[in-house]
């Protein structure tokens, strides 16, 4: 599903990712972590094509990242549910018209679209706030819109950068349930993460990153 293959990557000469081999199968969740700094979104936006490699392969399903096609990013990103360290909602769109947006751009009718946005919504305990424009909303109700964007079209890989920064303990055990019931019902998922919480006991693969390398890892 997703394969690295002496993988690096230069922010203005400097190696931020270097020789990174790393096989995560289809239907795994798998968590990387590692100190600020380590590569670790970089390495999602190696993913997403935010970024593309400058030595080696990456292969995310049947495409080759390094060798993208400006005509393929998009068919690869509707393949993708990417959860943002920074949020990257739009401002000037409701609560709601931010979530359909994923559905919209995948072709589902309107009357399809507002059960399952409601739904998504309601799983986020944000349906009261259908309405709302994210400025309105604090930094955790925000994180969560964000995460049922990214979820709202049942993605084959799902993609998350500190996905619990922005929240409180009993909703970051509410996220990870969400990740979870994806995960067991088929999605791929490779979380970023510094919540050791969140992987802990999870008997899931844990990739240690650091300073552009990976060190080694474990068992949650």
């Amino acid at each position: 599903m997703i394969s690295f293959r002496n993988v690096s990557k230069y922010y203005e000469n400097e190696p931020v990712l270097k020789g990174i081999n790393l096989e995560i199968a289809k239907g795994e969740m798998v968590f990387l972590t590692g100190p600020t700094g380590a590569g670790k979104s970089t390495l999602l936006k190696l993913l997403y094509a935010a970024e593309a490699p400058d030595e080696g392969e990456i292969m995310l399903q049947d495409f080759s990242l390094g060798k993208l096609r400006a005509s393929e990013v998009p068919p690869l990103r509707r393949s993708i549910g990417v959860v943002f360290q920074d949020f990257k909602l739009l401002d000037n769109m409701t609560v709601y018209d931010n979530v359909a947006l994923a559905l919209r751009i995948r072709g589902r009718k309107e009357k399809e679209i507002k059960g399952i946005v409601l739904d998504a919504l309601k799983d986020i305990h944000l349906r009261h706030k259908v309405a709302s424009y994210p400025p309105a909303l604090s930094g955790g109700e925000q994180q969560r819109v964000v995460i049922a964007r990214a979820m709202v079209s049942d993605p084959s890989v799902l993609l998350a950068d500190e996905p619990t920064g922005n929240l409180d303990p009993e909703t970051s055990k509410y996220v990870a349930k969400l990740f979870h019931e994806a995960n067991i019902h088929g999605t791929t998922i490779l979380i970023a993460t510094h919540n050791r919480d969140l992987y802990k006991n999870t008997g899931k693969r844990v990739i240690r990153l650091e300073n552009g390398v990976v060190l080694g890892e474990e068992i949650g």
